[in-house]
């Protein structure tokens, strides 16, 4: 497994946030040795969801609007409904978030997370995977969207559902890892 070392990985994030989806990839990161800030737009503590019902608390290490997109190496987006539909109608989120895409870093979205993605508007093109009620929105976004547990696409790992969270977190590592991907 990658190193990681000296790399620095945001996961953005509001409540509503699926637990397991911001737990698991957070957990294997910093054993991976990346240092990891958990951003929201809200700042003390957001609270999860937990399948069927609010969850835990988190704290939030950093307001959206008092870092950069520089200040990272990579994103992270969990999924949870409430979670992507409320980062994707904050333009400041959306603007966080393309700036990741535009500069080629790696950014890892699972099961809703990709709705975030979709309002970048730098998707067409790109395979993806999601949780399956996305597929729609993906496809008219012009996404080449495929049911795989994890899909990587020039530093963009997508996949469906928390069941998927061993092949997400080791994919989303090994690209971090990498760096950022021209072309």
């Amino acid at each position: 497994m990658a190193k990681l070392d000296n790399r620095k990985v945001a996961i953005l994030t509001e409540e509503g946030f699926e637990q397991v989806e911001l737990t698991s990839p957070k957990q294997a990161l910093e054993e991976a040795g990346a240092t990891v800030h958990v951003i929201s737009p809200k700042s003390g503590k957001i609270k999860a969801w937990n399948k069927t019902d609010w969850g835990i608390e988190i704290d939030v290490d950093k307001e959206l609007n008092a870092v950069s997109p520089d200040d990272y190496d990579a994103l992270v987006l969990p999924g949870g409904v409430l979670n992507p539909d409320k980062l994707r109608q904050n333009k400041d989120a959306v603007a966080f978030v393309s700036a990741f895409l535009d500069e080629s870093k790696p950014v890892a979205a699972i099961c809703h997370g990709p709705q975030t993605l979709i309002e970048t508007g730098m998707l067409k093109g790109r395979t993806l995977t999601s949780y399956p009620s996305l597929q729609t929105d993906l496809v008219n976004a012009g996404v080449n969207w495929v049911d795989e547990e994890v899909v990587v696409d020039n530093g963009l790992v997508t996949s469906r559902t928390p069941a998927d969270l061993e092949a997400f977190n080791r994919k989303t590592i090994e690209e971090i890892g990498e760096g950022v991907h021209e072309g």
